[in-house]
Formats: C-alpha cells, sequence, structure tokens
C-alpha cells in the first residue's frame, strides 16, 4: 500500500499510543493524492479529472496486494466531499475528511465484497442509491474486493451501475480483475496500480523510523523493501514487527534472525560453490546456515534470487535490473554468470524451482535441498553444448566445419570435455550415456587420425568428425528380411517385438504378400481372440516388420473360413438330424469359447430367418 510523508499530525498523535495502539500500516497512511508512493500515474490522472470537472460515476483500481488502492479510493472520496471544496488536495481539517479517513462516514460506505457477495446485499445497495447524502455532495460506495461477488450479484449491480442517480459514485478495488465480468468492466474506468520500486519503499521506511524515533541500518530497511516484493503494507508489516522485536536499533542480523533468511554473504557463498562445481563446500555452507537457524525453504527462496540476477546479468541487462542482490555483489555476480552461461543458469533455475515446490508437500526438507544443490554441481556446461548443437545445424551439407581450424592445417585431435576442476575431490560421474558415447566416439576418431597421420594421406580437416560419427555408427551387417517369403519375414518380425502379444501372432496359420505393401496374416476362426489382440498392437508389429525388411508394409489379420461353413456350404441339402446338428454347432470355435467363459452347454438351435 502507498503511504503518505511523515505529517505534524502523525507525531502529535505519538502520545496517545500508548492508550490504544493503531498498526503502522494505518497510522502512516496517505491522507493526499501527492502523498501516493509509486502511483503517480493514478494521482495524475485523479487530480485532472476533479480540476476539470470530468469525474465519472463508476472507478475500478485494480492491483496486487498492498500498493494503495483502497487508501487511493478514500483520497478520492475526501477530494470529492471535502467541505472546502471538490478539489484535488483535500484539506484534512474538516469533519468530513477526518471521518473519510477514519473510515465511519456516513455518505462514504465501504463494503467488504468478501462478507456481502450475494444478491440481496446488492438488492439492498439498489434501494439505498436513491437516498440522497445526509452531508455531503456525492454518496460513495467503496467495495473492497468486488471479484467476490456472485454472478447474479454482479447482473443486479449493471443497470445502477451504468445509470447511477448523479449524486452516487462507485469505487471498486480488486486483485483479480480476470473474474470480473466485462460488462462491468466496460462501464469503469480502469486504473492499474503498479509494485512500487524497492527504493521508493525503503525511502518510506527510513520517514517512519525517523518519526517513531528509532534507529535502523540502512542495509536493513533496503532487505525489508526487497522482502516486500513491491508491497508497501507488506514492508510495513513487517517493519512492526522489527519494532516490537529490536524496539533501540534494527539491524541487519535482527531482520534476518525475524525472518529467518541468510545474510547476503552465505547466500553469495552459496551461489560461489555452486559456480565452481564444489559440491562438498556447497554442502558444508548450507549446513551452516542450517545451524545458524536459517529455514530451508527461505534460503532456497534467496537463492532463486540470486541466480535470477545472474540470469538478468548474463543476458545483458545493467546493473538496476538486479534486484535480489546488494550493490557491492553486483560485479562479482556478473563474473560468475559468465562463467557459467545462460542455458546452465536457466537450468539451475528450474532444479531450484522444483525444489521449493516440493517443500510443500515433503517432510524432508533438508535432503531435497541437499539434492537440489549436488544437482546443480553436476551441471555440465550446457552453453558449450548449445554451441555443438549450432555447429551441426550451420554447417553445410554432407560436412561438419571444425571452428578455428586453418585449411591445410594438420589434423588436430578432437578433445573430451574438460575434467571438473582439482579444487574438490572428484566425484563418480553420474551423468546420461550420451556423455559415455561421445568420449567413445572421440577416442575411435582420435584412433582413425593416428593411423591416417601415419601414413601419408592424412584426412582433410573437414572430414574430421565424419569419421566420428563413422566411428559411432552401429554396425548392422545383417541383410534385411525378403518379402519373397512372407512366412519367414513375419517369423523374423515377431523376434523383435516383446510382451504375451508375441504369443499370440504366433497362432497364425499363413502369411501373404500382395504388393507394393500389403502383408496378410490369416488365423483360424477359433483363434479370433488372437486376432483381435494383434489388431490392438498393429502398430507395434508394422514397426518390427519394417525393422526386419527395411520397408514399410502395411499389415492387416484376417480369420479363415472354418470348415463347418465350407461343408454345410458344400452340401446345403444333405439331411441333418438335430442331433447331429447340434454336435456340428458344438465344435464350432466360438461356441467351444463361450461354453468355456460362462461353464454353459447349447440347449435349443435357433435358424435365422432367410
Amino acid at each position: 500500500m502507498a503511504e503518505p510523508t511523515h505529517t505534524a499530525a502523525n507525531v502529535s498523535a505519538a502520545p496517545d499510543v500508548a492508550k490504544q495502539y493503531v498498526v503502522v500500516a494505518r497510522r502512516y497512511r496517505p491522507q493526499g493524492f501527492a502523498e501516493l508512493v509509486g502511483q503517480e500515474h493514478v494521482a495524475q490522472a485523479l487530480s485532472n479529472a476533479i480540476e476539470t470537472n470530468r469525474v465519472g460515476h463508476a472507478y475500478l483500481f485494480t492491483g496486487a496486494r498492498g500498493v494503495g488502492k483502497t487508501s487511493s479510493a478514500r483520497i478520492l472520496a475526501k477530494a470529492l466531499n471535502c467541505e472546502k471544496g471538490s478539489t484535488a488536495a483535500p484539506c484534512n481539517e474538516c469533519d468530513v475528511c477526518k471521518s473519510v479517513s477514519g473510515g465511519d462516514d456516513v455518505d462514504v460506505l465501504e463494503i467488504d465484497g468478501a462478507s456481502n457477495r450475494g444478491i440481496d446485499e446488492i438488492r439492498q445497495l439498489r434501494q439505498n442509491v436513491n437516498v440522497r447524502p445526509s452531508r455531503s455532495r456525492y454518496k460513495i460506495y467503496i467495495i473492497d474486493e468486488v471479484h467476490m461477488l456472485t454472478r447474479e450479484a454482479f447482473n443486479a449491480l449493471l443497470k445502477t451501475l451504468e445509470e447511477p442517480p448523479e449524486h452516487v459514485k462507485f469505487i471498486f478495488c480488486t486483485t483479480e480483475p480476470n473474474k470480473i465480468p466485462i460488462t462491468i468492466l466496460s462501464r469503469c474506468q480502469r486504473f492499474d496500480f503498479a509494485g512500487i520500486a524497492t527504493a521508493s519503499i525503503a525511502a518510506r521506511l527510513r520517514q517512519i523510523v525517523d518519526a517513531e524515533g528509532v534507529e535502523a541500518e540502512p542495509e536493513a530497511l533496503e532487505l525489508l523493501a526487497r522482502r516486500a516484493a513491491g508491497s508497501m503494507r507488506d514492508s510495513q508489516s513487517l517493519l512492526e514487527q522489527l519494532l516490537a522485536f529490536a524496539p533501540g536499533k534494527i539491524s541487519v542480523a535482527d531482520v534476518h534472525g525475524m525472518l529467518g533468511t541468510a545474510n547476503d554473504a552465505i547466500v553469495f557463498e552459496l551461489v560461489r560453490n555452486l559456480s565452481e562445481r564444489n559440491a562438498p563446500e556447497a554442502l558444508r555452507v548450507f549446513d551452516a546456515a542450517l545451524q545458524a537457524g536459517v529455514d530451508a525453504s527461505q534460503l532456497f527462496e534467496q537463492l532463486l534470487g540470486s541466480y535470477r540476477d545472474c540470469m538478468v546479468a548474463s543476458v545483458g541487462c545493467p546493473p538496476e535490473g538486479m534486484i535480489y542482490v546488494s550493490p557491492g555483489q553486483a560485479d562479482e555476480l556478473r563474473a560468475i554468470s559468465q562463467r557459467l552461461g545462460l542455458h546452465t543458469i536457466l537450468a539451475s533455475l528450474q532444479i531450484i524451482d522444483q525444489t521449493m515446490a516440493r517443500f510443500r508437500v515433503s517432510t524432508q526438507s533438508r535432503i531435497l535441498a541437499e539434492l537440489a544443490l549436488v544437482r546443480i554441481c553436476q551441471l555440465e556446461d550446457l552453453d558449450e553444448i548449445a554451441g555443438w548443437i549450432a555447429e551441426l545445424q550451420n554447417a553445410p551439407a554432407g560436412s561438419v566445419a571444425v571452428p578455428g581450424i586453418a585449411a591445410g592445417a594438420p589434423s588436430p585431435r578432437i578433445a573430451p570435455p574438460a575434467a571438473p576442476s582439482s579444487a574438490y575431490p572428484t566425484a563418480p560421474s553420474y551423468g546420461p550415456p550420451v556423455k559415455k558415447n561421445f568420449e567413445s566416439t572421440v577416442n575411435a576418431a582420435n584412433d582413425e587420425l593416428a593411423s591416417a597421420d601415419a601414413n601419408d594421406d592424412a584426412l582433410p580437416p573437414d572430414e574430421l568428425l565424419n569419421v566420428a560419427a563413422a566411428s559411432a555408427a552401429p554396425e548392422s551387417n545383417a541383410p534385411a528380411v525378403s518379402l519373397d517369403n512372407p512366412t519367414q519375414a513375419w517369423s523374423s518380425s515377431l523376434t523383435l517385438v516383446s510382451g504375451l502379444v508375441v504369443d499370440q501372432a504366433k497362432q497364425f496359420s499363413k502369411v501373404t504378400f500382395s504388393p507394393p505393401n500389403r502383408l496378410s496374416v490369416f488365423f483360424e476362426a477359433k483363434f479370433f481372440i488372437a486376432k483381435a489382440a494383434c489388431e490392438k498392437n498393429v502398430a507395434k508389429f508394422e514397426r518390427a516388420l519394417a525393422d526386419a525388411t527395411g520397408k514399410n508394409i502395411k499389415i492387416d489379420f484376417q480369420l479363415e473360413a472354418s470348415k463347418v461353413t465350407q461343408q454345410q456350404t458344400a452340401a446345403p441339402t444333405r439331411a441333418v438330424s438335430q442331433h447331429q446338428l447340434m454336435l456340428e454347432i458344438s465344435k464350432n470355435p466360438m461356441v467351444q469359447r463361450a461354453t468355456e467363459l460362462f461353464g454353459a452347454t447349447p440347449t435349443n438351435i435357433e435358424q435365422p430367418d432367410k
């Protein structure tokens, strides 16, 4: 929340604090547009509207918590109803200004949208708007958290909001404007309140501690301002705690002790060890911070802010863009960001963010934190990998250029990635197998180059990586299976498929191939379940067949005509008794399968209609 400069009225009220204490956020609430901190654009627009007599009938103030929305609404109400006339600078001395500042004016009604959100409350409001104000020019309704109103309540307010009586003004305040219907938004003048700069919050806190007669270190107030993240009210709430925690003098150690955070030196030392891949030292610093009473989640929040500033520095932003580190550490942090590289910083940020999310659902926060620190130390130089990829993408077709090699120069050796620094003990590598494959590829390429250098025919530089690629290519001497024998091709493809479905596929009776790309697999009628299982995995079989034959072949599964049906078709006129027909039908695979599944026996035969 934006706050005023300290006034004489605030100082004179100091002796009454002991009788009935009022929190800092209320005592130092801004009393005029000139006292708004960080919202100069809103103050200018509202002041001009009053001076030019262009005051609207409905306003919507949106923004994060504690940036001055409700305070601005009260200032606007005082400016419109001041006894000395509508002015952009209310006197703050008349009864109207004092009652509005205290929140108990009869004509300025502050309504909590969270607890008065139903249609009944809005109906009562519609009835009361027609009653003229008792002593002021305007009856002003300030609805805080207006997004909490129900849909029915918003609809009931539409007509009144569009054409209110001339003596009524509406001021809506919300932190979530996206939840307000567009029909309401279109009827209001919207003002977006921005987050307050850290320097402005620190300056306002300095005014408050001076008025309270308390000493405070500048670094402590700056730390509070950074912790507030753009919210004036949050910073004043933290200052309220510190005034009770350290009533005589506020120091940086007091701030860290109250918040459970680590001082900047510990956070920066942790960042330095992580950038040097020094996992043992990073764990030692982390353990020392925990022993000093630092909360793991708070420390990781500070670490996230430090890596954020590293990211900002790595993309070339000026020092003003660093908002989490102290100015004295900006230069060293920029050097760390250049050493790490942007891609490594981004990967570290993702690890820290994921760990912070896991803190909320786990009781083992220390283990999760140490796991994240070790993972960050084990990260490779991702910017170097990105450079390799860029070189491969930009190389001409059929060749890969190796930067830094002049034409006609002797064939150099391809060096694997550099080993970790010897500043800490070498730990076993648990990286992905890609690194091992690359090293084996490099070794194979170096062997090829050594044999080439022994002879007179040395490889030209533009063939270096072609040798490495050829060395890394898997050896495949097995010829593709021919489709001249479709049964053999089908059987060979089954060896490349895993799972229980292979047993079903082996129940086939015959296989035929229809050029150009159709393979038909037949099953006897009694294996209809095996056919259905194969059809569900047809994509798997087609991939295996493509690997075996080297061609993309479509597969379809079919049932052979049953022998019973063929015999009945060949001799339809032969007289068959009911008992014989029952026996023949009982041999049908589908009937047999149904008998097995349900434990039933055929009792009746119904001939289909002709």
